[in-house]
């Protein structure tokens, strides 16, 4: 397939690529230490030997990181699962927009789940080029389907960037048939307050044909809500809020950074679910002819509509509304078992908390604000 050069520095490896990035991985110290520590029983000629078999990078995927997803799902969640049944045509390419815990779980779990439910393939991942801080990093991503978001840019370099990475996901779902996931925001939801920015919508009708409703058509956007029982970086989110209200100018560091990708991978998670909604082209249709600003705004309420919709909401969610208000409103919704149990997670979580003027009080009042939003937003929704 003839991909525009204009691409080339953003979007995932060719088969053709692959080769030459297999070897340059492979011959990487530091990618050999990673592989030694996630896979230690097995020996890297081995994993040399299977990588160079992989002809796409689809094969590396059900190769290596649907075994390994599936590893992680056993090992640090109390299990998994995903219902894509809104999405009757497996074999149409879709733009999948979900609410956004885990940079590498919520992509990784989200292909794992459809591939066992029978899609043909994964999703191509939009991810920002922050968190490529080592050159093997970089390759990795880029051969487990992942394009580039640049950040820290001028305001016209961003422009630029915006409208090609535009560029790039239109031609991914109509002309390579690949599916797409991206987050609904920039960054994680700290507080789980999950909102669809504007500014990512308005990112993905810079490509594509015709006017704002064809160009958002043209990507089958599909809303996704991801719930997970327990962030295992609930900790880490609440210390950077108290970081960032102590300091003005606070920044998380590279290290911090890594610190929240192996605490969102290895962490435990509880009970995890994914539900995907429908396709929201129908719903688009509606909107034609609307003042554009007020397009993306209907948009982002839309999709945040049917994400909040489809939380799949936990004893805690509830628990922790009624600890943040200090009321036995939804007591109804979990046993004193599973009360008692939330909160010696909650305090389990601060404990971990390391800060020299710690307010105990504020992170406590965080972490609780994490786990009370789903629910709210939930039943905002479903009484709409």
């Amino acid at each position: 397939m003839n991909i525009p050069a204009e691409f080339d520095d953003i979007r995932p490896y060719t088969p053709e690529e692959l080769p030459q990035i297999f070897e340059e991985l492979l011959s990487d110290k530091d990618f050999q230490a990673v592989i030694q520590s996630v896979m230690p029983n097995v020996p890297l000629e081995m994993i040399a030997a299977q990588l160079r078999h992989c002809k796409t990078n689809l094969d590396v995927q059900k190769t290596f990181f649907h075994k390994l997803l599936h590893d992680i799902m056993q090992q640090h969640s109390d299990g998994f699962d995903m219902n894509a049944s809104s999405l009757p045509d497996k074999n149409q390419s879709y733009t999948f927009i979900s609410n956004h815990r885990d940079i590498v779980l919520d992509p990784g779990f989200l292909s794992v789940g459809l591939l066992d439910n029978g899609f043909p393939t994964t999703v191509e991942i939009a991810i920002g080029d922050n968190l490529l801080i080592y050159p093997w990093i970089k390759k990795l991503v880029r051969v487990n389907k992942s394009f580039i978001v640049q950040r820290a840019l001028s305001m016209r370099q961003m422009l630029e960037s915006s409208a090609r990475m535009s560029r790039y996901i239109h031609f991914a779902v109509t002309q390579k048939q690949e599916n797409v996931w991206i987050a609904q925001r920039e960054g994680r939801a700290k507080d789980s307050n999950d909102r669809t920015q504007d500014s990512v919508l308005k990112m993905l009708a810079m490509g594509g044909e015709g006017d704002i409703i064809d160009r958002l058509k043209e990507l089958h956007i599909v809303p996704v809500a991801l719930s997970y029982e327990y962030d295992p970086c609930d900790f880490l989110k609440a210390k950077e809020m108290q970081q960032k209200r102590d300091s003005e100018t606070f920044k998380k560091s590279q290290a911090d950074d890594l610190t929240n990708m192996q605490t969102g991978i290895f962490g435990y998670k509880g009970r995890v679910h994914f539900q995907t909604g429908p396709c929201i082209n129908e719903e688009l249709e509606a909107l034609r002819g609307l003042p554009k600003t007020e397009v993306f705004t209907q948009v982002s309420t839309l999709i945040d509509k049917h994400i909040h919709r489809n939380y799949r909401l936990y004893p805690g969610n509830y628990v922790a509304c009624d600890l943040l208000n200090g009321t036995e409103t939804f007591a109804g919704k979990y046993t004193p078992e599973e009360k008692k149990r939330f909160e010696a997670y909650l305090q389990k979580k601060l404990d971990l908390i390391q800060l020299p003027n710690k307010d105990e009080d504020f992170l406590r009042q965080r972490i609780l604000t994490m786990y009370a939003n789903p629910a709210i937003n939930h039943l905002k929704a479903i009484a709409q």
